[in-house]
């Protein structure tokens, strides 16, 4: 039972996201292939974190705010949006089917929800009923929100290199990576302090970026447009 409700909510965001797709949806094959080559991603974010956080502890006190900060902003995040990006740009970026602006969120969501899918399970099989709930309201939601942000500007920069703007398709790929970094950092930073406060602020955050996703995903949505390669 905790092995269906640690994989239900990362199907339902899915789900959503897929049926967003209005013009041309994408092949479930790759879907479920960028799914899966995002929740491999969660091993090498691990190896990567554990390393940092050894080295970065070895200078400063785990407790102290500018560890908290490095760990959570420049490991933890960095690793993980890391590992999702270079998996959306090496299986999608070619691609003959990735031709209209909106398949980037659909890519992006699918990719991060393979992360969380498996990071879910992991956290979930080795808790209880409450954690699978806490983490389907919170984690895996929050994983989508930061594939919807990282899908919203690398389609921006897919559509620049089809017309030979390379300047906005270095732009856009690089926000296609640090907004989600930066969004993610701030999530993990506010639990990882001990402060009613920061609790406080980390709801608050988690329901307005919430909100926010959603509506981008529908502009997005609404305004989809072909990708034509002029050059």
């Amino acid at each position: 039972m905790l092995l269906a409700l640690s994989l239900l909510p990362a199907i339902l965001l899915i789900v959503y996201i897929y049926r967003k797709d209005k013009i041309e949806r994408e092949p479930v094959r790759m879907l479920v292939k960028l799914f899966l080559w995002g929740a491999v991603t969660v091993v090498s974010a691990a190896i990567i974190e554990c390393l940092l956080c050894m080295i970065v502890g070895a200078f400063l006190s785990e407790t102290s705010i500018v560890y908290i900060a490095i760990e959570n902003f420049l490991i933890v995040a960095l690793a993980e949006e890391t590992g999702k990006y270079i998996v959306l740009k090496k299986k999608t970026w070619h691609s003959p089917e990735f031709n209209y602006t909106f398949d980037a969120v659909v890519y992006a969501v699918a990719v991060s929800l393979g992360f969380a899918a498996l990071e879910n399970i992991i956290y979930v099989t080795s808790g209880t009923l409450g954690t699978a709930i806490l983490r389907g309201l919170t984690a895996v939601p929050g994983h989508a929100v930061n594939g919807v942000y990282m899908g919203c500007y690398y389609g921006i920069a897919r559509k620049c290199r089809a017309v030979g703007d390379e300047g906005s398709v270095s732009t856009n790929l690089r926000k296609a990576l640090w907004v989600p970094v930066l969004i993610h950092g701030f999530y993990d930073f506010c639990l990882s302090l001990d402060s009613v406060l920061f609790i406080l602020v980390f709801l608050v955050f988690e329901v307005v970026i919430t909100i926010m996703a959603v509506r981008k995903v529908n502009k997005l949505s609404r305004e989809d447009e072909e990708i034509f390669d002029y050059v």
